[in-house]
């Protein structure tokens, strides 16, 4: 894909000094899972993920999240599709979609910062501080990220909008007012057939799912105690 590119000209910068620009995409999303619906009744609040898109198309989500659709605890870095919102009998899934203009050197560092929780096995999700949200308003564990704190993070990395807060401490409510203004598309999004859907949707033993919810539960916990103090920025 051909990467969109703006010029701008900043008043009381040097004169005729060009800056580049790229974009990147954040989506809020109407999850239609049995977690998205149950947030939904208690908050009142329609979107229960945060992804971010590099491109355009809104093809490739990045964020963390489950690995596997049955099982909600398995879950860390990733890179979701259109058809693992919009599973099942769902045609289509409701996003909101904010377009932030980001400098080419910004640009880089978000690019750095991804493939770091890419290709970082330690990774994991941050459980605790998404079910604590309401209660605590985020906090980090050492290498662990949830949707909210990744995509926050990004956009501190962005340098597109002012935060007045450490970056953990913002929930999908929280961004989707500060990026009010960036504002380019609110409605349904057509589901799009992915070649890892099948994996994805595989149904797992109830020892699995057991097994893997027992495994992050005790490695969170084993992090906060042990590792309290090593968190990197």
């Amino acid at each position: 894909m051909k990467k969109i590119d703006i010029y701008i000209f900043r008043l009381g910068e040097a004169e005729g000094m060009v800056i580049k620009m790229k974009h990147i995409y954040i989506v809020l999303i109407k999850a239609h899972t049995g977690l998205g619906r149950f947030a939904r009744m208690v908050t009142g609040y329609d979107y229960t993920h945060i992804a971010l898109c590099l491109q355009k198309e809104l093809m490739d989500f990045v964020t963390y999240s489950r690995k596997r659709h049955f099982m909600p605890l398995y879950a860390g870095f990733m890179h979701e599709y259109r058809d693992y919102y919009a599973f099942g009998k769902n045609k289509n899934v409701k996003v909101k979609v904010f377009r932030l203009p980001v400098e080419d050197h910004c640009h880089e560092r978000i690019l750095e910062f991804i493939s770091q929780c890419e290709n970082d096995e330690e990774q994991m999700f941050n459980l605790f501080s998404m079910m604590t949200m309401p209660l605590f308003h985020g906090f980090r564990i050492y290498k662990a990220h949830n949707c909210m704190s990744f995509t926050a993070k990004v956009l501190k990395l962005s340098g597109t909008v002012e935060m007045d807060r450490p970056y953990y401490k913002y929930s999908i409510k929280d961004m989707d007012g500060l990026l009010h203004e960036y504002t380019v598309f609110q409605g349904n999004l057509k589901r799009m057939e992915s070649p890892e859907y099948g994996k994805y949707m595989e149904k797992p033993l109830l020892s699995e799912v057991f097994k893997t919810g027992a495994d992050t539960i005790f490695s969170l916990t084993k992090r906060m105690i042990l590792y309290g103090n090593r968190i990197e920025e």
